[in-house]
């Protein structure tokens, strides 16, 4: 939806910082494939939680809620070297399209400390994506509801859960921030030439030369598959089992279908203010600071 260039925009407008909600921006080298802004593109905006961890190793949302966290408050505390009509402390912008990252931050999810069960892990691994989410859905129906079926490691952590506290607890919420939730919308068609058209400009900035340079870093295959839609794609392109044309389509059927899961999640959330340009996000976000502001 463009959402990364409009948050831009408006960090400069109100002279804010961006904290990224990414799950896939966090790794380090994954850059093209996760559509990653560009140090051209971030127009001298700080960013954060851009590449903070190794794709080698697994790295979790309760690790993402402690960072961003940590940025926020620091953010919050910066002092505006002149104090405009809206205050003058910095202001953070929580963006992405990661679901469970975002909503871990502005709920203030606590989650639950279990130990790691290896054993299961490893037993959990040997079975494919769908008798995963089949287990799930007998262990717990309800998480199984909610849950992206087609993300392993979510799958094989909900099934450790259930088998040491019966099911998936609801997740206790301590809400740390007064937030203003702005969703960017786009009409359906042009969502599917705006997917194709950034999935052809990855092609040329070499999505397929990012797969092979991780792989040749170290990543196995299976990990790679991990990250999904591009990751998954290319890997099997890539290991000659299917044809790039075969790649592309798949690949651009996938992210049309993530999208569309996206969108379904975030409507449950009525709070959420649509918006479909930079005016209607700046009128929103102006009124909602003004209202921030303590009166004399």
């Amino acid at each position: 939806t463009g959402k990364s260039d409009l948050a831009v925009k408006l960090a400069k407008k109100f002279q804010g910082e961006i904290v990224s909600a990414d799950s896939r921006q966090v790794y380090k080298g994954m850059d093209i494939g996760t559509g990653k802004i560009t140090k051209k593109e971030m127009q001298d905006v700080p960013h954060y939680l851009l590449d903070v961890a190794s794709p080698k190793r697994k790295f979790s949302v309760v690790q993402y809620q402690k960072l961003a966290f940590k940025e926020i408050n620091k953010i919050l505390k910066k002092k505006l070297p002149r104090p405009n009509t809206l205050g003058r402390n910095k202001i953070p912008f929580l963006v992405g399209g990661s679901p469970f990252y975002i909503y871990s931050v502005i709920k203030g999810w606590v989650f639950p400390k279990l130990k790691a069960d290896w054993k299961l892990r490893e037993k959990l691994e040997k079975k494919s994506t769908e008798e995963l989410f089949k287990k799930l859905e007998k262990l717990d129906p309800e998480r199984a509801k909610n849950i992206e079926r087609k993300n392993r490691r979510r799958l094989i952590r909900a099934i450790e859960i259930c088998k040491q506290l019966g099911k998936v607890p609801l997740l206790k919420k301590t809400p740390q921030y007064n937030c203003l939730l702005i969703g960017l919308k786009k009409p359906k068609q042009e969502m599917k030439k705006l997917i194709k058209k950034r999935l052809l400009r990855r092609f040329k900035q070499g999505m397929i030369a990012e797969v092979k340079k991780l792989r040749k870093s170290g990543l196995s295959w299976k990990r790679l598959q991990e990250f999904g839609l591009e990751y998954r794609w290319l890997s099997y392109f890539l290991q000659k089992k299917i044809s790039k044309q075969e790649m592309v389509k798949k690949l651009q059927r996938d992210i049309g279908k993530f999208a569309e899961h996206q969108m379904t999640w975030f409507k449950k959330d009525k709070r959420i203010k649509w918006v479909k340009n930079y005016k209607e996000a700046e009128k929103l976000i102006r009124e909602f600071l003004l209202c921030q502001i303590p009166t004399k």
